[in-house]
């Protein structure tokens, strides 16, 4: 089995998350953010993980720390799962509507982090949810996992349907990238190694 379990534990955050790579797209647990919650239950659905966290933080000051803390868990657990990727795909996209929104995410697991982030992102919040969170969740992601993350919004005015289907695109990706290969017996890189 393709899983990981990572903790971390600061003066800020203390998180446990468990990650399955071949899972059936559950999510078990909470963040105390609700909306992150709901992004995170549509990671796990659309890309076929299997996703467990606890996670407590210092929300009395702001979400900031908390939500950066999850992507930076949730990257090296996907880092960890992998292994050393030999027979996987390595790269995936996916190009997700949401109503009048549509973006598309691309993603390289190549080992070398990059985030470019091009989402029209109109309103501060989503309930009370600060929206330039996001960006903070998708560049500790792409960080820790060491992975290549393009998101491209095409169309879309509404905030909600923008970051759904941003979070949407990058779980297909993610699930067409993480997939085995049967074809591939080797480290998908001329180089031999990722």
């Amino acid at each position: 089995m393709r899983e990981a379990q990572v903790e971390r534990n600061t003066k800020e955050t203390q998180i446990t998350l468990t990650l399955g790579l071949d899972g059936e797209g559950r999510l078990r647990g909470e963040t105390g953010i609700g909306f992150l919650d709901h992004m995170l239950t549509l990671l796990a659905r659309h890309g076929g993980l299997d996703l467990a966290i606890q996670a407590r933080g210092d929300l009395q000051v702001d979400m900031h720390h908390l939500v950066e803390d999850i992507g930076i868990v949730l990257g090296q657990a996907l880092k960890e799962a992998l292994g050393d990727k030999r027979g996987i795909v390595r790269y995936g996209s996916a190009c997700i509507p949401m109503d009048e929104a549509l973006v598309l995410a691309a993603v390289d697991l190549g080992g070398r982090p990059y985030l470019s982030q091009r989402l029209e992102i109109r309103r501060r919040q989503i309930g009370d949810f600060p929206t330039e969170l996001v960006e903070e969740f998708m560049r500790a992601l792409a960080t820790a996992a060491g992975m290549n993350l393009h998101l491209v919004q095409l169309a879309g005015r509404n905030t909600h349907h923008i970051v759904e289907a941003a979070f949407k695109a990058l779980a297909r990706a993610l699930r067409q990238a993480v997939a085995l290969d049967p074809r591939v017996k080797e480290v998908p890189s001329s180089k031999g190694v990722l």
